[in-house]
């Protein structure tokens, strides 16, 4: 029983870190892993479920169970080379993240304001544990940026293992003067923000959308400098 359940945590983890990879190849070939997902997801013997590109997977099971099919074996001397490759994958993923939103700000994030949307490692919860938040927001203050956040329900959480950011009481709050606006969290309430009133609080209209919320067509008709995982960016 105990290895049925690591065995289907590190299973979907790995399916998690396979789209994730492939959203990479999908922005250096100019492709959408919008599509790829859907393709292969019409395969019954793959399916649709976690297929949906993002910064990486956290929360309470994911993690601990990989880790903990890892160390039986170990214990075991069965070694399990893939599920070690997705532990080590995702976490430098999440890093990445980091750099991928200095990279939107020119390189330098020295000076300027992040608005981040969502906090916790999943919506619906103020479940911090092991979120993708806890490398980004590290990677930014490291290179200077000033991090204002809101999330729905998960702050009072996030503001015991993040110092130093500051919380906004609202999502227009929170991107008010900033330089750049990154979803984390694909919380519900943000596919409905007014995309106009968010462009006009910002200093610089440009998002970075780690959860594929917004439509990219539409972000860039507004005037937005739009950068989602694994869609294509428009020809110059």
């Amino acid at each position: 029983a105990e290895l049925i359940k690591y065995a289907a945590n590190a299973f979907l983890a790995t399916k998690i870190t396979f789209i994730n990879e492939l959203a990479d190849l999908c922005e250096a070939v100019d492709a959408d892993v919008h599509d790829i997902a859907r393709g292969i997801g019409l395969d019954q013997r793959i399916g649709r479920k976690f297929l949906h590109a993002g910064p990486g997977y956290g929360g309470s099971c994911f993690p601990k169970d990989t880790l903990a099919l890892l160390k039986t074996a170990e214990d075991f001397q069965a070694p399990l080379r893939i599920v070690e490759a997705v532990v080590k994958v995702n976490d430098s993923r999440k890093r990445a993240m980091g750099r991928k939103i200095i990279q939107a700000l020119g390189g330098d994030a020295r000076g300027r304001t992040v608005a981040l949307l969502g906090l916790t490692f999943k919506p619906n919860t103020d479940d911090m544990r092991d979120a993708p938040s806890l490398a980004i927001v590290p990677a930014l203050q490291a290179a200077g940026a000033e991090i204002v956040a809101f999330d729905p329900e998960g702050m009072t959480e996030a503001g015991k293992l993040l110092p130093g950011i500051r919380f906004a009481r609202t999502a227009y709050e929170a991107v008010t003067g900033a330089d750049v606006l990154v979803v984390i969290t694909e919380w519900h309430e943000f596919r409905g923000l007014d995309p106009r009133r968010i462009k006009e609080a910002m200093r610089q209209p440009r998002i970075v959308d780690l959860r594929n919320i917004f439509n990219p067509e539409e972000m860039r008709g507004l005037g937005f400098a739009y950068e989602g995982v694994g869609r294509p960016q428009p020809r110059i």
